[in-house]
């Protein structure tokens, strides 16, 4: 007969094993008890109902369940639940501000930067980690390789293409997006 044991991950005797996490999403503190191979996203959407991060092609390859980690774009698809304990959590749902949409939000809707929309919230929440990137100094792989270090990249429409090239769009919205991007650094 299997053993009983504490919710820090041991056998509970069912064969499978469970962690208690605690961590903030969008701002709300949040303390659960997820299966240890639970990944971030499926925390999301399956005990959150928080269903902005979508779930692509589950390899870290599409972008589309990008979401924001202690400020930091990551592919929520890729990381375990259980990691992410302490950790200040951003999706979509939490960008906005009351009903005032998040500026990439309005840039995105008035540019039309999407078209079924399926990547767009992980569209959203790349660009949004990319431009503090930016800002930080972290260069790219088009980056100068004469700028300065350390000091804030200009984001053109190169720097941008580059910096969202993790996240895919199926429709084919790149000029948009890019142009969105562009209307929110000005």
């Amino acid at each position: 007969m299997g053993s009983r044991k504490d919710s820090a991950g041991a056998d509970d005797g069912s064969g499978r094993h469970h962690s208690e996490v605690a961590f903030r999403v969008n701002g709300a503190p949040h303390t659960l008890t997820v299966d240890n191979r639970s990944v971030l996203l499926d925390v999301l959407r399956e005990q959150l109902d928080l269903t902005g991060a979508k779930k692509g092609c589950d390899h870290g390859q599409c972008g589309a369940c990008t979401v924001l980690v202690d400020g930091r774009r990551v592919n929520s698809c890729l990381l375990p639940a259980v990691a992410q304990d302490g950790r200040d959590i951003t999706t979509v749902e939490g960008l906005a501000d009351g009903d005032g949409l998040h500026p990439l939000q309005r840039a995105f809707l008035e540019r039309d930067a999407f078209q079924c929309g399926y990547c767009t919230p992980g569209q959203i929440c790349s660009a949004i980690g990319a431009v503090a990137e930016a800002e930080a100094g972290h260069p790219s792989h088009v980056t100068d390789p004469e700028a300065p270090s350390g000091r804030p990249v200009p984001l053109g429409p190169d720097e941008i293409r580059e910096r969202l090239s993790g996240n895919l769009c199926r429709c084919g919205a790149y000029p948009n997006i890019v142009r969105a991007v562009e209307d929110v650094i000005r």
